[in-house]
């Protein structure tokens, strides 16, 4: 659970190593939280009946713009922290951040940026950083690792 919020604690911090399941509990928490507040804003709307703009009176009309403003506070608070997972995650595999940018080929470099998050990381040491401790699941220093000096 805590590795769910460790890229929160490490900002923007796009140096050292993160394992699959840091990546991948980070991004359950994101797609989590966003699939609540759209779940919240689609019980809203159908209390104010679909299609219609909401009456003042009706609680549609305070509760989604809130739900809609919270959404996209979320979505601005977490984009850092996403991308430096991101980062991270490709240096654990032994790659440059700028790996990322394959995200811009459409489609295949999709699939192939999604293979590369699905990779397991490399064993030891790489250029980018150590791994941290397997086995209880946190380096001595919290699970903050660092490049090989």
């Amino acid at each position: 659970m805590s590795k769910m919020f460790l890229p929160l604690r490490r900002y923007a911090d796009f140096q050292g190593r993160s394992d699959r399941s840091e990546y991948w509990l980070f991004v359950l928490l994101q797609a989590g939280v966003s699939l609540v507040v759209v779940l919240l804003i689609t019980v809203f709307i159908g209390v104010t009946r679909f299609g219609e703009s909401p009456a003042r009176d009706s609680i549609g009309f305070v509760a989604i713009p809130i739900a809609q403003l919270g959404l996209l506070v979320f979505i601005l608070y977490t984009f850092i922290p996403s991308l430096a997972v991101t980062v991270r995650r490709l240096h654990d595999t032994n790659r440059s951040g700028w790996w990322i940018l394959i995200r811009l080929v459409p489609i295949l470099g999709e699939l192939v940026f999604i293979v590369f998050l699905l990779l397991k990381g490399t064993a030891g040491p790489n250029r980018f950083g150590t791994v941290a401790a397997e086995v209880s699941g946190q380096s001595d220093n919290g699970g903050l690792v660092g490049p090989v000096s």
